[in-house]
């Protein structure tokens, strides 16, 4: 089957009238889009410094150099969710809780709203002592005018790092170092000798460690389901009934032992004292 845009047709639609009143409609706006340009270099004899639609005409350069950081405090907005996702407790523990619905077979119950939001609170309540750290240490003194912005970053970063440097594993961090081949970090705290690693190595190696611990909780959380599962396929094999799906009796049973467990209060509890 041959392709309908032939060459004869791209030659029929520009040799049509509807073809040649489009190339004529672009040339003018083209012109005069043009002209309105030079007209206004003319009379105020510069170009116009660009700004934000909606806001007044910069008058200087100061006022291009506010506009570009709101510009890019608007692009770290952007990633703020990626930033709450990988450098907080969030990762290890909406892993875990996937695990936990995998295990149970409940397929999409908890649906994933509820999951993402409890593991949200959760990540709030872990999180909560590095956050007012941060904002009495940081935040609070650059309102008032005590601090400068870099200042109040290094004061910020501080808390942070410290907890993702207490939940990252020695190896990790030093899989990282080598990778970076950066100089050994000169100790200025005896008592948090880590303050000297540079974001960039700490991060990553936080994400994998999270992985990792999320994946060990995953695994403990699925032997007793995995054990219910084979105690109901033998038991329907040993009664002849091989016809009958082992899912349909196991995920009850699944269900009400994780009831007379109180699995939630249990999952809750660990994934929050885990945290250290």
């Amino acid at each position: 089957m041959k392709s309908p845009l032939r060459p004869q047709f791209w030659g029929n639609l520009i040799n049509s009238s509807m073809a040649r009143r489009l190339t004529l409609t672009v040339l003018l706006t083209v012109i005069a889009t043009v002209w309105v340009a030079c007209t206004a270099h003319a009379q105020n004899g510069s170009i116009p410094i660009p700004t934000i639609p909606g806001t007044a005409p910069a008058k200087n350069p100061g006022q291009v150099a506010n506009t570009v950081q709101i510009l890019l405090l608007m692009t770290v907005l952007t990633v703020a969710p990626s930033i709450f996702i990988m450098m907080t407790a969030f990762t290890r523990i909406v892993i875990v809780l996937s695990f936990l619905r995998s295990a149970l077979g409940t397929q999409g119950i908890p649906p994933n709203q509820v999951l993402i939001g409890l593991a949200m609170f959760l990540t709030f309540f872990v999180m909560a002592p590095t956050f007012e750290k941060m904002n009495a240490d940081a935040i609070q003194p650059y309102m008032a005018k005590k601090i400068d912005f870099n200042t109040a970053v290094v004061k910020g970063e501080t808390p942070l790092r410290r907890f993702m440097v207490a939940q990252t594993y020695k190896d990790d961090l030093r899989l990282f170092i080598q990778m970076s081949r950066m100089k050994p970090p000169k100790i200025t705290d005896p008592l948090h000798p880590a303050d000297a690693l540079p974001m960039q190595v700490v991060i990553p190696a936080f994400v994998i460690s999270e992985l990792k611990t999320g994946f060990i909780f995953g695994f403990i959380i699925y032997i007793p389901f995995i054990v219910i599962d084979l105690v109901v396929s033998a038991l329907l094999m040993s009664m002849g009934m091989m016809m009958l799906p082992p899912t349909v009796i196991s995920l009850p049973a699944k269900v009400l032992v994780f009831i007379l467990a109180d699995g939630w209060h249990a999952i809750a509890g660990s994934l929050a004292a885990s945290y250290r």
